[in-house]
């Protein structure tokens, strides 16, 4: 095999004997994240739910056998609490999108939003009711309320690292 003589032919072709046929592959994306979309987001969001879900539970009982039910019951609280927030805001994405792609808008829509504000109270007052009568760790909650968020991130690492077929 023939080494090149200079850096300037230095060429990913020539370092790794791999030049892409475009014939064959006529549409070969060059990042997953690039052919993302609606249906993708939507498959996104589920996954990160369950994961939410399921983390809250393993948690719940793993914290509550250490530390004592209530903090147990604070964390599933935060976490039931993460996972109804993923499913609302896969519900107004959906919305938004609607709207941004000038489509008709879904009907109920302006119901949806104020449920979703209606929710926000309820989840404050799930917050501060959990808070105030079980007595546990703060610290419980507050990691109960961020696994949706743990979730989130992973899911979109495993898309950003091509792993998953989002």
């Amino acid at each position: 095999m023939n080494q090149p003589d200079s850096k300037s032919e230095l060429t990913p072709e020539s370092v790794s004997g791999f030049t892409p046929n475009t014939a064959t592959h006529p549409h070969t994306p060059e990042h997953p994240i690039l052919e993302f979309n609606d249906a993708d987001l939507a498959r996104l969001l589920r996954r990160a739910a369950w994961l939410t879900a399921v983390l809250g539970l393993v948690l719940a009982v793993l914290l509550g056998f250490a530390l004592g039910w209530q903090s147990g019951a604070l964390l599933a609280v935060g976490a039931a609490i993460s996972v109804a927030s993923v499913f609302e805001w896969a519900r107004l994405i959906r919305l938004f999108n609607a709207r941004m792609d000038a489509q008709r808008m879904p009907r109920g829509a302006t119901l949806s939003v104020a449920l979703f504000l209606l929710r926000l109270l309820f989840f404050a007052a799930a917050i501060y009711g959990s808070l105030k009568f079980l007595h546990g760790s703060v610290f419980s909650l507050i990691g109960g309320l961020a696994l949706a968020v743990v979730a989130l991130v992973w899911q979109a690492l495993k898309v950003l690292r091509g792993s998953d077929a989002a």
